[in-house]
């Protein structure tokens, strides 16, 4: 199934064909004499799906562990961030009936708690397309001294003053106009960075308050580019305004994971009609992505995810050692200039 992935397999025929045209290297791979696509079927339909998000989670904490330490931006220096968002992968209501969303459509959802540093998810949670997204907050295990991105799905007071009783801060944006009273204004205006408030705020509506009973504060952005208006929530008082907004700027890296993933892995067609297949699949997407980023920084490759996964997908069952696979495939410039129009995920 992680082959499946490496090579962009449209379906198990596909894939049992390609393999099969490769008998001479099947044995050493300890897979035997050759593959019948039945017998992929019958596993994706019966194999526990758990095994494969225990592998998951494995390799995540693996990924996690090689990537450590490494960032190129100076002020995620001293800070442990993490950007937590989900996606929804629609399904055809007809074939995969367990997977009603609403009305006539299907879906099923992939929660991600991305850590910004390591360009690694830390957390994967699959679950009906049905859960609201701040339901999936309660999976989470927040870490002390950490910040937590969400964004206005997620503002849920209960579960936001839970992650502050825990030692761990978060921004989060505003999901509608919030009834509150002026604690403190600090009366910060900078239009260069494009800060437009700065204020310590409490909540003043009943159950507002009685969900977050305690102070926040209400930093307001205008992002000058996109010509819009932002509002964030936060419980760390010390950083600045413009940490503050620049902080939310990185969530955007996890919606960069899902459309990158969704893009160059296949989990958008799905190689079995049974809720079980399709875990199976998106947990092996997820694996062999945690395995091109392993490769990548144990090899010291200084290469972008897609350009290590198309080096992959042409020697994954070679012989040729890897070090002289990405030696032999350097990219010249022009070829340079024509991945750059791909979604890459810079390692």
């Amino acid at each position: 199934m992680i082959l499946a992935q490496l090579w962009q397999c449209r379906s198990l025929r596909v894939l049992v064909n390609v393999l099969n045209s490769q008998k001479a290297k099947l044995y050493q791979m300890g897979i035997g004499k050759g593959v019948s696509r039945s017998t992929l079927a019958w596993a994706n339909e019966h194999r526990d799906y758990r095994i494969f998000e225990e592998i998951a989670n494995l390799m995540i904490k693996m990924a996690r562990e090689v990537r450590s330490g490494i960032c190129l931006d100076k002020f995620l220096d001293d800070k442990v961030v993490y950007a937590f968002d989900s996606s929804t992968i629609s399904l055809c209501l007809s074939i995969f009936k367990w997977s009603k969303l609403h009305h006539d459509k299907g879906g099923i959802k992939m929660h991600s708690l991305y850590e910004v540093k390591t360009d690694v998810p830390a957390f994967v949670y699959i679950s009906d397309a049905s859960l609201h997204d701040s339901k999936a907050m309660v999976q989470i295990t927040y870490e002390s001294g950490t910040f937590y991105i969400f964004d206005r799905a997620y503002m849920a007071l209960f579960n936001l003053y839970a992650i502050h009783q825990l030692g761990a801060f978060f921004v989060v944006r505003e999901k509608r106009n919030m009834r509150f009273r002026f604690v403190e204004d600090k009366y910060y205006n900078n239009p260069e960075s494009g800060i437009l408030v700065d204020q310590l705020i409490e909540f003043t509506g009943y159950l507002t308050h009685k969900r977050y009973p305690e102070v926040l504060r209400r930093v307001v952005f205008y992002d000058i580019e996109g010509s819009r208006r932002f509002v964030f929530y936060t419980n760390n008082l010390q950083a600045t305004a413009e940490g503050i907004a620049l902080l939310y700027k990185y969530r955007w890296r996890v919606e960069l994971f899902f459309k990158w993933i969704k893009q160059h892995l296949y989990i958008k067609v799905f190689y079995g009609t049974s809720e079980n297949a399709v875990r199976i699949q998106i947990y092996c997407a997820i694996i062999a992505y945690c395995l091109v980023a392993i490769l990548e920084r144990k090899m010291e490759l200084n290469m972008d995810i897609f350009s290590v996964l198309q080096i992959l997908e042409k020697g994954a069952i070679d012989k040729t050692p890897l070090r002289e696979l990405f030696e032999n495939s350097k990219m010249s410039e022009t070829d340079t200039l024509d991945d750059s129009l791909q979604l890459t995920i810079q390692f």
